[in-house]
Formats: C-alpha cells, sequence, structure tokens
C-alpha cells in the first residue's frame, strides 16, 4: 500500500539569504515535509520501529535550517537528502520550505520552494 505523511508547519527562526542584514537578522521559516511511504506494519503493530519517525523528521529540518545558507533551494536539497539517507521506507519525499515576510520591495507575505523527489 502507499500512505502518506505529513509533518507540517515546523517553525524555524533562520539566517538564510543573500543579503548581508539576513545573515545578522535572520527571519521566520515553516517547513512542511510529506513522504509517502507504506506503514501498513505499523498499522498492524502498533511499533514505532515500522514506521517513520516524526521526530527524526523535525530533528533533521530544524538542524539543516540553523546551518546558514545564502538560498532555499540549497537547504531544502540538505533536508530532503539527509531524510533519505537517514530513514528507512520513504517512497517518495516533498518538502517545501516557507520564508515569511522575505525582504524584497513590496508587500509580500511569503516566498517558498518546492523539492520533490
Amino acid at each position: 500500500m502507499k500512505h502518506k505523511i505529513h509533518v507540517r508547519g515546523i517553525r524555524c527562526y533562520s539566517f538564510h539569504g543573500c543579503m548581508e542584514e539576513e545573515a545578522r537578522i535572520g527571519g521566520h521559516y515553516v517547513v512542511d515535509v510529506t513522504i509517502d511511504t507504506d506503514f501498513s506494519k505499523a498499522a498492524a503493530s502498533d511499533e514505532l520501529i515500522d514506521t517513520v519517525d516524526y521526530c527524526a523528521v523535525q530533528n533533521i529540518v530544524a538542524e539543516e535550517m540553523a546551518i546558514r545558507s545564502k538560498l532555499i533551494e540549497h537547504v531544502g536539497q540538505r533536508i530532503v537528502s539527509r531524510i533519505k539517507k537517514e530513514l528507512q521506507g520513504i517512497l517518495g519525499l516533498r518538502v517545501e520550505i516557507h520564508k515569511l515576510s522575505p525582504p524584497i520591495d513590496g508587500d509580500t507575505k511569503e516566498v517558498s520552494i518546492v523539492i520533490e523527489g
């Protein structure tokens, strides 16, 4: 079977961006992760070992978001790579990073990137 696990709204305060003030001041980000998996075994066993650990997903996101990058595209790729490398049972993955109130001309709520793979 194919199932989805969503870990949505991981809030981070990070220092990403090409502008020098972004490195000093930082900003608010929200990360959403969707994992395609088969958790049939976990549904039957009721054991964490048989599914994707949501805490591990959150920890990977928090650790990668803490490493300064100029581009959220770069951070997103690091998150995807680590989740695929470190977690079992990943059949598909979608990571979206929302940069809230980006420092661009005009009144913009957010910008975001999506990586699927």
